[in-house]
């Protein structure tokens, strides 16, 4: 479980490079030979390109680079989408630039001699795109700064672990694949081998990149884990989540294993990435309890929680796959409720006193972590501009909490409820970037509805 910001476990959550200084010691010593420039897609992946050390140091860390700005166009799988703005054949599938971050430089421990540095995407006018998931992170960080306030966030990201015996598993749709395990080892201390190994590989490799794991368990769904890392600043977790997945597939092709971050992998077996949030002020939680009460701000917080996140369910749910998972049975809300160290909430308060935080459950391993930090954080300044009060905590089973707001049961009505949100529009996305992310949005349904599955097969081939 996470631990709020003002504990030991923070100093776990730091750069494992000072900038651009400590990556040329590293260059001129040989260690580091080349640099992964990457900046985060739609879908929350790592594109980029590798680039020659020396060369980064000399030219692109000062100049920077470019990319098609199509990488900010596509659909998961790397097609290019029509309706786009920022890229398309109307457009020319022009460049857009990368600055890269030079407080976001890492050395990665699981491929030799190599750092990767994020970049921030950048259009012709010098400007950050707009639609880039790394800048709308960031203009809800900047917005909480003006009022004097940080967020510290950690982030609980769960995985299914599979062998991938099968060469052709992406030409046979992954059919066949199979969980490392079959038996519930939720909390489990006596893992086999073969996930022990993984487990430690994954622990050690995240550790030499300067982003230590808080904690690491096994889950109750055949071949699932769970992965806690510290509370620490917003980008910097998004940024950590992107390499961890990155550790966590490129072990795994080396071991022969494969994890997967859908948010329903199989039927009845939902996969979460949980928020876990505090405000800061001075220094000073601003969610301390004082005398057993919550402070106004919490209040406020889970207030607006609740009143926008139905409307940005886009943003942390983006696909299909994710509705999946929003059911009851799998640990994941059906609604949008709250209360005190309730799992069956979306919006679960955790600790007491000057650990009091909040855990938001709602995105599943699929989410783009910078889009739904973005929700999250918009969500709850919207609860502080308005000083709203939420409703009564939920006690009990919240899946039976009949009068609270559902999730939405589909990509369609997730779409519906984002373009109808005034918020999204003004203080989010821009209309822009509602109209980006609304576009996308619409092709990923398209793809759904005309593609025949294996459910379609096996309910109707032999009865129609």
């Amino acid at each position: 479980m996470n631990k709020p910001p003002n504990t030991p476990a923070t100093t776990g959550l730091r750069h494992a490079m000072h900038g651009f200084e400590d990556l040329r010691q590293l260059v001129e010593r040989g260690t580091v030979t080349t640099v992964l420039l990457a900046v985060p897609d739609m879908q929350g992946r790592l594109k980029g390109k590798r680039i020659g050390a020396m060369h980064f140091l000399d030219r692109v860390a000062a100049d920077g680079s470019a990319m098609c700005a199509y990488v900010l166009a596509t659909d998961v799988d790397m097609r290019p989408l029509d309706g786009f703005a920022l890229a398309s054949f109307d457009t020319g599938y022009g460049d857009m630039g990368l600055l890269p971050a030079p407080d976001a430089v890492y050395q990665l421990s699981w491929i030799p001699r190599t750092a990767l540095v994020f970049a921030d995407a950048i259009g012709h006018d010098g400007q950050p795109v707009g639609v880039a998931p790394r800048q709308i992170l960031g203009q809800q960080l900047t917005r909480l700064a003006s009022r004097g306030i940080s967020a510290q966030v950690g982030l609980e990201s769960e995985f299914v672990l599979c062998h991938d015996g099968n060469t052709d598993a992406k030409e046979t749709g992954h059919r066949g694949i199979q969980p490392v395990t079959r038996d519930n080892l939720d909390y489990a201390l006596d893992h086999p081998r073969v996930m022990r190994r993984y487990i430690e590989e994954l622990e050690e490799c995240l550790a030499g990149m300067g982003r230590p794991i808080e904690a690491i368990k096994t889950e109750s769904a055949p071949g699932q884990i769970e992965v806690t890392f510290p509370y620490g600043d917003p980008m910097a977790a998004a940024d950590t989540h992107l390499l961890f997945k990155h550790a966590a597939r490129t072990i795994g092709e080396g071991s022969g294993m494969a994890p997967t971050f859908m948010a329903a992998p199989m039927t009845g077996v939902g996969s979460g990435c949980h928020i876990h949030l505090s405000l800061m002020g001075d220094g000073i939680p601003l969610f301390a309890e004082t005398d057993g009460k919550m402070p106004e701000l919490a209040r406020y917080a889970i207030a607006g929680l609740l009143d926008v996140l139905p409307h940005l369910a886009l943003l942390y749910a983006p696909t299909a796959n994710s509705y999946k998972r929003l059911v009851p049975g799998t640990f994941a809300p059906v609604n949008f409720t709250w209360g005190r160290d309730n799992r069956t909430c979306a919006i679960r308060v955790v600790g007491r006193g000057d650990s009091l935080h909040l855990e938001i459950r709602l995105p599943g391993a699929n989410a783009n972590p910078y889009l739904a930090l973005a929700a999250v954080l918009a969500a709850v300044q919207h609860g502080l501009d308005h000083k709203l009060e939420p409703p009564r905590p939920c006690i009990g089973n919240a899946f039976k909490e009949a009068v609270a707001p559902p999730t939405p049961r589909s990509l369609e009505e997730a779409l519906a409820a984002l373009q109808s949100s005034p918020l999204a529009a003004s203080d989010l996305l821009t209309p822009a970037g509602v109209v980006h992310y609304t576009n996308a949005a619409r092709h990923e349904i398209a793809a759904h509805r005309m593609a025949v599955t294996d459910v379609d097969l096996r309910r109707e081939f032999a009865t129609a």
